[in-house]
């Protein structure tokens, strides 16, 4: 029996075992948590947001973390994704508890002793158009009661990314629980500089062999332009969105190919160039290849979190395919399903069979430049 209980993967047969004993020792290996086969890092956020059409959400769960996750489970449902973030004592913990409902690894949520302020406010004017401004004159021209819980508010200043001064929901090494590093692929959302220059370095070193990365806002100015080596260098794939790398070549370059590949040729195996209802860009470094693939023809209701979809289909395409233009596809695809409702749930509730099928449809629509 001792040998028995220390080798799980040779399963004793119910002979060799009374009925209750194997019972005990079915639940204790069920009991057992799994290592997570990805890793994925970034934020939380408690989002306000008011469509342009539509139900306004108020104080529901956001952030680039939960989104990227969902557009990852939209492919591998059964599959353990650990996450990784930071949060303060005032998060909810109802969310925490939904997410290990949904078959997320919350083990690297980590809850700080002290509050932190994760509301995210934004509203849509259009369809292209989000605004963050002060949200008292939205709720106010709609006729909207004034959400208590967004009292005090002030909108986010975006002010550039430190150097050397780490934030409170900055990650630190010391964040990845040991269970993590057996997985070998990895996503990190937009979170800081410091954090995307650290993690990835102790990633590789664990034997991660896909990284993945999405540059926060607060990188991606002029002012960094002389840290892309170190933002770069051995990724898997870097994908920004148009805008905020428009911002960053501002006055080098207005060609989004030339973009990508100056950020390529710091030994970076792929550039994805988010551009939201226009679809994607691919750049591929080492054959210069690039693809532009259409956004599936979704009906948008609301597109929050649809690049971060889309960075986590990526990851659970390419770990499949380990091609890159399919990857895009099935980031494509999580995206398109994410922006069909509200909330960062609302894909794992399509169709079964859905998926596929959008896939299999734009597979026929990408074109090679």
């Amino acid at each position: 029996m001792f040998f028995l209980f220390f080798v799980p993967f040779r399963v004793p047969t119910v002979r060799s075992l009374n009925d209750a004993r194997f019972e005990r020792l079915s639940q204790l290996f069920r009991a057992m948590p799994s290592s997570p086969r990805y890793l994925l890092a970034g934020t939380l956020a408690r989002n306000y947001i008011i469509p342009s059409s539509g139900k306004p959400q108020i104080d529901v769960p956001g952030g680039n973390l939960i989104y990227s996750a969902v557009g990852l489970a939209v492919w591998e449902p059964d599959l353990p994704l650990g996450l990784i973030a930071r949060v303060g004592e005032d998060y909810p913990q109802g969310w925490l508890d939904e997410f290990a409902r949904r078959g997320f690894d919350t083990r690297g949520i980590h809850v700080l002793p002290e509050a932190v302020d994760l509301r995210a406010f934004c509203v849509y004017t259009d369809r292209n158009t989000r605004l963050f401004e002060d949200p008292v004159p939205h709720f106010a021209r709609l006729g909207l009661p004034f959400p208590k819980t967004l009292l005090g508010y002030r909108p986010p200043s975006h002010p550039l990314d430190s150097r050397t001064r780490l934030t409170p929901t900055s990650l630190r090494q010391s964040d990845i629980p040991v269970e993590y590093l057996e997985a070998t692929a990895a996503h990190l959302g937009p979170i800081d500089y410091l954090t995307h220059t650290l993690l990835p370095a102790a990633l590789r070193q664990a034997g991660f062999t896909t990284i993945t990365l999405d540059p926060s806002p607060g990188t991606l100015t002029p002012t960094y332009w002389d840290d892309l080596p170190s933002l770069l260098t051995g990724l898997t794939a870097f994908l920004p969105g148009e805008e905020e790398l428009r911002n960053f070549f501002f006055g080098r370059s207005n060609d989004l190919w030339e973009m990508a590949a100056v950020l390529a040729s710091y030994n970076c195996e792929f550039v994805v160039i988010k551009c939201g209802e226009r679809g994607q860009l691919l750049y591929d470094a080492a054959s210069h290849t690039r693809w532009e693939i259409p956004a599936y023809p979704a009906r948008l209701v609301d597109p929050t979190g649809a690049g971060d979809a889309f960075c986590g289909g990526f990851l659970a395409g390419y770990r499949r395919t380990f091609d890159p233009l399919q990857a895009v596809l099935y980031g494509n695809v999580s995206a398109s399903l994410t922006v069909e409702g509200s909330g960062p749930f609302f894909a794992l509730e399509a169709l079964p069979g859905l998926a596929q099928a959008r896939l299999d449809a734009l597979r026929q629509h990408t074109r090679k430049v």
